[in-house]
């Protein structure tokens, strides 16, 4: 067994932001990462990403990003950037450790890992909420004889030329990747299930992202009465082509029911143009097609899975039922949890950004854990 004061789990984006605030608060730990590199869930999206929030918001704490990268970085550009990070700050990960179980014993936090077990007076879990893939069970989705994957395996439409593919979600993945298949000419069709919001991700020239910064201090209610009218004018009514607008407020909507609205990036234009077919949610999948909500049928050769993720941490953290909010994430952000010694970096995905959440979250646990070594242990 061995003793570490600190141990930070995950290397993405959240573990190294905590790591380098832990370093520059002199805080000696150690990092544990399950995959053989760091910022794993980056390497792995879909060729196309781009970040969704500017550069200015998006930085992690201590360095911006660099002048030449453009104002919406891409998914390599990200990759490039956690690394040149991970080596400005000194962060070493201990690479292809998996964590088994965290658990606290005789006033000590257990961290359980397949290369052996470690006691830490503190424990950071910086392992994202994108842990495990959230799969509906629709109705004969296993009978499908197409293809069924996930977006966590999606990485671009190369092989999908001539096939009817199915999107179903309209978050910022679905909206995305529905648009990626649409522009290389494939039969796309995606599923929206019920009222959303669509604002564009820049407006006159403006990143969304701003704006809501700004509003991020007045009243819910005000904010919501501001966006929305807004965006009746930006976006209009998109019922004709099957998407509603919902009647609670956006940022209400990401509060109380974590839905985030579709950021477009040019999603939209191509249902306008039928590039992209919007069909109402999933009532049964058939081995050659899939049955809607309205009674309508229509033929797929594939579908794409845009249902999101989970924490996935009840799997792992003895106690965590306990802490956790309705959507399954820790009920506090970048301070101590209810379990003592165990903190929380990076669950959050709020409409003002969530690197830019993470770089907050990031300083406030390393000053809230350099308070708490200042204090004996009882």
């Amino acid at each position: 067994m061995t003793d570490d004061d600190i141990v930070v789990i995950g290397a993405g984006p959240a573990g190294l932001a905590i790591s380098a605030c832990l370093h520059k608060a002199g805080l000696p730990h150690t990092v544990l990462e399950r995959e053989t590199e760091i910022g794993s869930a980056w390497r792995s999206h879909y060729d196309r990403l781009h970040l969704h929030t500017t550069k200015r918001y998006s930085a992690m704490p201590y360095t911006p990003w660099p002048a030449a990268a453009p104002r919406y970085p891409s998914r390599q550009q990200v990759v490039d950037y956690l690394e040149s990070y991970k080596d400005q700050h000194n962060i070493v990960a201990q690479l292809g450790v998996r964590v088994q179980r965290v658990s606290r014993k005789k006033g000590k936090l257990l961290v359980e890992t397949d290369r052996g077990t470690r006691t830490a007076r503190c424990v950071v879990v910086a392992t994202g909420y994108n842990g495990v893939a959230n799969r509906p069970d629709f109705p004969g989705l296993e009978q499908f004889n197409g293809s069924v994957v996930h977006t966590a395996q999606y990485k671009n439409p190369h092989n999908l030329t001539g096939k009817k593919v199915l999107v179903v979600g309209c978050g910022n993945s679905g909206a995305e990747i529905a648009l990626d298949l649409a522009e290389q000419g494939v039969d796309t069709s995606m599923v929206v299930r019920g009222p959303v919001h669509v604002i564009p991700r820049d407006l006159m020239g403006r990143p969304s992202q701003e704006t809501g910064i700004a509003l991020s201090k007045l009243p819910i209610s005000l904010r919501d009465a501001i966006i929305s009218t807004v965006m009746r004018f930006a976006v209009g009514d998109l019922s004709r082509w099957g998407i509603v607008r919902p009647k609670i407020g956006p940022q209400r909507m990401i509060e109380e029911q974590g839905r985030v609205p579709m950021l477009d990036v040019g999603t939209v234009a191509m249902i306008k143009a039928g590039k992209i077919r919007v069909v109402p949610a999933v009532s049964a999948v058939l081995p050659d097609s899939v049955q809607f909500a309205d009674g309508t049928r229509l033929p797929f050769d594939t579908i794409i899975l845009a249902t999101g993720f989970k924490p996935g941490l009840g799997a792992w953290i003895d106690g965590f039922d306990a802490i956790a909010d309705v959507r399954g994430r820790p009920d506090r952000f970048g301070s101590e949890s209810g379990i003592p010694g165990l903190y929380f970096v990076g669950f959050k995905n709020p409409p003002t950004g969530a690197l830019r959440e993470i770089a907050i979250e990031a300083q406030r646990a390393a000053d809230s854990i350099k308070s708490l070594f200042a204090t004996p242990l009882q």
